[in-house]
Formats: structure tokens, C-alpha cells, sequence
């Protein structure tokens, strides 16, 4: 069942069964109710993929592992493809049904635990606890990854919102990857992908920026949205999605970075976590006039 969060100016749905993805986040600004993410269809919370829905989350890894495969400290993993391109993308918590450990008005907590999930595409096992917590100006999103196996992993957090289009986009970055399955590091970034002053987000935008100064300004005629995100969050993926959504995902790393990393390219965000260690961060999605 989707779970309700509200205040007075604020209605977030969340569907635990789906990954723990929003299916909705609208916010009341002076007598007009409006919606902050782009709605799901009426249909897609009885499916069983986060693709269609509101924001979705992004562990262990987010966006595009190259040929589904990775190596860390010299041992290769092949995981299985799960795009056309012969890529693994997004991870695999997305889909999975996730536990409802809190429930109230302004506070969900949800856990996920792959030791309970035989087919789960990753080689190491995780626990993740994903809060939401909601006031009369944002939504909050907390995500915490363990390592729960008995080696050391690499691991990665990312949020996938789709927000609604028609918005100037502001933020800064001090590079960008001019792949879409980096292989290199970052390079500068050009002026037609120069967003520290706002500009229109247009068709064909499908990038990572790297060094990402930790918000961004989403301006429309008649409020802005600003994402917040924790210091953890290096990185950001901006994509212009074909059903006119603006994607604004805030990532602890680039994509394809543990590949990278056992590279030798520096400044990809990469995280190893030793038995027991948390990798953890919080995003703040803020509505104003």
C-alpha cells in the first residue's frame, strides 16, 4: 500500500512495495495546488518497476556500469545486463519491496535488506534504510548503506527525481564527463552545458557533472524548487527526458566510477566500505514562492 506523507502546504506518496519511490510530491503555493516531481501514471503503482514513478533511489551504484561489469581491488564481477546497451544501470534496490519499520503523517522509514533476496544483481550484500521526513517547505530523503558481508565493497547513493518541466535550472559544477558511460575523466565544462547562471534545460541534456557544489535552483513562473544535497553528493546527472520531465539526480559519484577507480582516475566519487561501514546522506527538496 502507498504510504501518505502531508503537512499543510505538502503531499508526498510514497510506495514501499516499489523501492521505497515517490509516486507523487505536490505542494500548495498561495491557492494553487501543483505538482513538484512529475505525477506516476494511475496504473503504475500496481506494477513492479520504479521506472514510470515520481523518484526513484539509486544504491549500490547509480546510473551505467560499462558491459554490466566491474572490477574492484583486481577481482572482475559481471553482474547482468539489465539495459539494451548491455549495460547494468540504477543498481537493484529500486524494484524491490522495501519494509515499513515507521509510519506517520511527516515521517517514513523503510528498510531493505538484499540478504533476503537471492537474484539480487550485486556480489556483496547490503542493508539500506531510506527516511523521508516532510515540513511545511520540504520533503527530506535520508539514505543509509551497509555493508552486511564479510569483505570490503565499493558502493555508491544516488536519488533519480523527474521534475516537472518548464523550469530554468541553475547550479555549480567544475567539470563534466563528455560520455554518457564515462571512461576518462572529467573535462571542462562547455558553455551550451554552463549552468551557474539559469538557463532552460533542452532536449538531448544527458550528462554527469562532477564537482557539484551541493544545490541546484529550479525556477518556474510562479515558485522555485531548490535540491539541497549533503557534501557526499559530488556529483549530479541532469536529463532531459522524452515525456518533458526534467531529471536532477544528486550521486556520491560519477557513472561507471568504480570501473574508474580501479583505472586510476581521480575525482570520481568512489566509496569503499569496510565490514560494517555506513555510507550515508540527505537530500532536501524545498518548495518557495
Amino acid at each position: 500500500m502507498p504510504h501518505v506523507l502531508r503537512t499543510d502546504r505538502l503531499r508526498v506518496t510514497v510506495a514501499p512495495e516499489i523501492g521505497a519511490s515517490l509516486a507523487s510530491f505536490h505542494a500548495t503555493i498561495g491557492d494553487e495546488t501543483l505538482p513538484v516531481l512529475r505525477d506516476a501514471p494511475r496504473d503504475a503503482l500496481t506494477g513492479h518497476t520504479a521506472s514510470p514513478l515520481s523518484s526513484f533511489t539509486l544504491a549500490p551504484f547509480g546510473n551505467r556500469l560499462e558491459n554490466a561489469r566491474f572490477t574492484f581491488e583486481g577481482e572482475t564481477f559481471q553482474l547482468r545486463a539489465t539495459s539494451s546497451d548491455g549495460t547494468t544501470q540504477h543498481g537493484d534496490v529500486r524494484n524491490r519491496p522495501h519494509t515499513v519499520v515507521e509510519a506517520s503523517e511527516t515521517r517514513l522509514l523503510c528498510q531493505f535488506d538484499s540478504r533476503s533476496v537471492p537474484d539480487f544483481n550485486f556480489p556483496f550484500p547490503i542493508f539500506l534504510r531510506t527516511t523521508f521526513e516532510v515540513d511545511d517547505n520540504a520533503l527530506v530523503q535520508t539514505l543509509e548503506l551497509t555493508n552486511v558481508g564479510d569483505r570490503a565493497m565499493p558502493a555508491g547513493l544516488g536519488l533519480h527525481p523527474y521534475f516537472v518541466g518548464g523550469a530554468d535550472l541553475r547550479f555549480d559544477a567544475q567539470g563534466f564527463y563528455d560520455e554518457l558511460i564515462p571512461t576518462k575523466g572529467m573535462a571542462p565544462v562547455p558553455p551550451e552545458l554552463d549552468f551557474s547562471s539559469s538557463r532552460p534545460v533542452l532536449d538531448g541534456v544527458n550528462h554527469v557533472f562532477a564537482s557539484f557544489g551541493g544545490t541546484a535552483t529550479l525556477s518556474y513562473p510562479a515558485h522555485t524548487v531548490e535540491i539541497a544535497a549533503d557534501p557526499v553528493f559530488t556529483h549530479l546527472v541532469v536529463f532531459a527526458a522524452p515525456d518533458g520531465s526534467t531529471a536532477v539526480e544528486p550521486m556520491t559519484h560519477a557513472s561507471n566510477a568504480f570501473n574508474l577507480h580501479e583505472r586510476g582516475v581521480e575525482g570520481v566519487g568512489f566509496q569503499r566500505l569496510d565490514v560494517g561501514q555506513t555510507l550515508r546522506g540527505s537530500v532536501r527538496i524545498s518548495v518557495g514562492r
